[in-house]
């Protein structure tokens, strides 16, 4: 049986309470000289069902000189999408991966045990100035698959599903939705989709998915008689369906959901399990810093320097 927070017996259903559960407006971030917006975790919504983490990344224009160099660091019990919409990305991993990642395409990266990457704006690019915008969102795993082998999955634009007609586009880029479903299968039943809708076109919420989201990344967006603008993320009651309108702008939109997980899940920096213990074990792990023998590597071809431990912090 699913857990979830939300779904209490004393809590009002049908037409008692409002359609909408909560909207967040995501708080800016500094991670090294580059601002993101993060939607998730938050203290009243922690997870969108198994989703837990969602940053927004732009938009921005780089310098010549200048872009993101996020050095390597590990991660275990989750899964990432870094999903871009302007720019690009050098993915490296502990696994031997050297992706590039590019607008529409999906890399998935399954951490299980344990991996380590890095993401850079590396190379020729940084000879001109260069765009960046997307977001990345991490899933928490099944406690039956957080300690599997770690994972890298590439899906090019041209792979994935997209729905056409009445004024909309939408691309499901994980798991299946509204009959389509991505190359790149998830471990939970989730979904994760990119959708443009033309003025007053709308787009009904998944009917399989147990718990979902719309996240606003331009335009505007009408539930209902509300409306919600760009850098909001709409979170439904957990089992509604409901119709989601463009404003008179169009609107561009990221929906996510899915299945609840079964327990509680803990996260700490880059870790998240289930399990305090786990976190621990793996914040030993890449204190030791054994990159021959230890838990985790360093990225082939990147492994000249890593993100430290942060200081002392317990898991939420």
């Amino acid at each position: 049986m699913s857990w979830n927070p939300i779904l209490d017996p004393s809590i009002p259903i049908g037409d008692a309470v409002d359609s909408i559960e909560t909207v967040i407006v995501p708080r800016a971030r500094d991670i090294g000289g580059f601002e993101v917006r993060r939607a998730l975790p938050v203290a009243h919504r922690r997870m969108v069902g198994p989703f837990i983490f969602f940053d927004q990344m732009g938009p921005v224009e780089f310098l010549t000189g200048q872009g993101i160099d996020v050095r390597p660091h590990p991660h275990i019990g989750l899964g990432t999408i870094t999903y871009l919409l302007k720019g690009r990305l050098h993915h490296r991993d502990s696994l031997g991966t050297d992706q590039w990642i590019e607008p529409g395409a999906v890399n998935w990266m399954l951490a299980g045990n344990g991996i380590t990457h890095s993401e850079r704006m590396d190379g020729t690019m940084r000879q001109q100035p260069n765009p960046l915008f997307g977001v990345q969102t991490w899933l928490g795993l099944p406690e039956a698959q957080e300690d599997d082998p770690a994972q890298f999955l590439h899906a090019g634009r041209a792979d994935l599903p997209v729905l056409e007609g009445e004024g909309k586009e939408v691309r499901v880029v994980l798991g299946a939705a509204w009959g389509a479903a991505s190359p790149v299968a998830l471990p939970v039943n989730a979904f994760f989709a990119e959708a443009r809708l033309a003025p007053g076109a709308a787009i009904p919420s998944p009917e399989e998915q147990e718990d979902g989201a719309a996240y606003v990344l331009e335009g505007g967006l009408r539930i209902g008689r509300d409306s919600f603008e760009a850098g909001r993320m709409v979170v439904f009651r957990p089992g509604d369906r409901l119709t989601l309108q463009a404003g008179p702008e169009g609107a561009h939109l990221l929906l996510l959901g899915g299945d609840v997980l079964e327990g509680h899940r803990y996260i700490w920096w880059n870790f998240v399990s289930s399990s305090k213990e786990k976190i621990e074990a793996a914040k030993e792990a890449w204190r030791a810093g054994d990159w021959t023998h230890g838990r985790f590597r360093l990225p082939p071809g990147d492994d000249a320097e890593f993100v430290p431990l942060p200081g002392p912090k317990r898991p939420a």
